[in-house]
């Protein structure tokens, strides 16, 4: 058995337990990692809630991505791996536990520099906003970014990887000490979505030409200022739904006249396949760039680490807003407890 968080009744965070469950087997192409910590997403709440359910064959279990070391591989393996290694894993289900197995493809190798906490940062928030710039948007250089959210997990990963692209990010956030950490980062300017109209400070940071991509998590309260602040041929890029997934109005038309694209994206659905080249294209373009010897190097931004005892407030911190980068869940070894 091995200790793990569970939801098995939708609702609150104080819904969240701490229990033993079975421990996972490699199936075949898959290997098995002792976690040492978890990231927590935005997902993780809708599961916890039981509007968000995991895909076919997924671990009910909580968590997006791990990092940890690898403990044994299953048959068919390609020798990619050894038991041992320090690995950083994207996952479909089962981070927040002290074993997850996972296909081989998936694995990363953490950077020699970086703690267990530093890598579990890295998988799910970096690698969507990796996809939503260069698979879905594909940015080009020069062009301004709007990203809400800015000082999000996939927020503080998309502003970086503008910046490395030659792109010009700017954010949306709700407190100065978010849009002072993103401009930390490399955005060009920030708005606080709380106290300003983002839309018109969007339009004269870009002379009234507009954002060429807005990366939005927000969606369906802001409608109409991001049609208003998209560029002629701007591409407009949903991956959540944060604020309402309804949208009231002549979106349509408004749209039509912008000649704008309307992009919606997911990770968690995709198939193996779709995620093994995410992976590997990630893995050859972008993870040489944290490490320290780079001319600008990546990090990924924590915010916080809980212990697995922990994971109601960590949930609530999230739930809050009050996260600037990732909170990070610290899995401890039942051995050891």
């Amino acid at each position: 058995n091995m200790l793990a968080v569970c939801s098995d009744v939708p609702g609150g965070p104080e819904n969240l337990l701490l229990k033993y469950v079975p421990r996972p087997e490699p199936k075949r192409g898959e290997v098995l990692i002792r976690v040492h910590a978890s990231g927590l997403n935005r997902a993780d709440l809708l599961q916890r809630r039981g509007v968000y359910p995991p895909p076919p064959g997924a671990s009910l279990i909580l968590g997006l991505e791990a990092a940890g070391i690898v403990t044994e591989l299953g048959p068919g393996c390609h020798g990619l791996w050894t038991t041992g290694d320090r690995v950083m894993a994207l996952l479909s289900g089962g981070g927040y536990a002290e074993f997850v197995s996972v296909p081989e493809e998936l694995l990363m190798p953490v950077p020699s520099h970086f703690t267990f906490h530093q890598a579990a940062a890295i998988p799910e928030a970096w690698l969507t906003a990796f996809q939503l710039l260069h698979l879905v948007a594909k940015v080009k250089k020069g062009e301004t970014v709007l990203i809400h959210a800015g000082a999000s997990g996939v927020g503080t990963a998309a502003i970086q990887l503008c910046c490395l692209a030659g792109a010009v990010p700017i954010v949306t956030a709700g407190s100065p000490d978010k849009l002072k950490m993103a401009k930390q980062l490399g955005a060009a300017a920030g708005f606080n979505y709380k106290e300003d109209d983002f839309s018109e400070q969007t339009l004269e940071f870009t002379q009234g030409g507009g954002a060429d991509v807005i990366l939005d998590c927000i969606a369906g309260s802001v409608w109409e200022k991001n049609v208003k602040c998209l560029s002629t041929e701007g591409r407009w890029v949903v991956y959540g739904t944060m604020g309402a997934s309804e949208v009231h109005g002549d979106i349509l038309g408004k749209l039509l006249s912008k000649r704008g694209q309307l992009l919606t994206s997911l990770l968690r659905s995709r198939t193996l396949e779709y995620k093994a080249a995410l992976v590997k294209a990630f893995r050859e373009e972008t993870l040489p760039h944290f490490s320290p010897d780079s001319a600008s190097p990546l990090r990924p931004v924590i915010d916080s680490v809980y212990n697995m005892d922990q994971v109601s407030d960590a949930h609530r911190r999230m739930e809050a807003n009050k996260n600037t980068g990732k909170i990070i869940l610290h899995i401890h070894s039942s051995e050891q407890k």
